[in-house]
């Protein structure tokens, strides 16, 4: 048999959790040193394996990073000229995606968040 990373919650299995996450009043949106740690602590509260991390700093503000799982990724994208960070957290397998939005929270020093939630690969 062949081994498989899906995810199976509820009596569904589909190729894994996205969240699609919006952060508003959010802080600390230009430091991309301290966005790559959000990526890592993130990823380390939902259990997921972090391969590579990889950020670009605009000019003159605002931050992509991308943090590449075993899993799947994390991706953050920053506009600090209006507070608002777009995250996407997609996740396969054996990890709690959810995990990591109170880490966001926290670290972005907001509670203003919306998350929606996708099952992809679901039919």
């Amino acid at each position: 048999m062949t081994e498989t990373h899906l995810t199976a919650k509820d009596g569904t299995t589909y190729a894994g959790t996205h969240l699609i996450v919006d952060l508003h009043g959010a802080s600390h949106l230009n430091d991309r040193a301290f966005i790559e740690q959000a990526l890592r602590d993130a990823t380390e509260a939902t259990g997921a394996t972090l391969l590579s991390l990889h950020s670009h700093h605009f000019s003159p503000q605002g931050v992509t990073a991308m943090a590449i799982l075993a899993e799947s990724h994390i991706s953050c994208h920053t506009w600090p000229e209006i507070g608002y960070a777009a995250f996407d957290i997609f996740m396969c397998g054996e990890t709690d995606p959810h995990a990591a939005i109170p880490i966001l929270s926290t670290a972005f020093e907001t509670d203003d968040i919306h998350v929606t939630e996708l099952h992809r690969g679901a039919r």
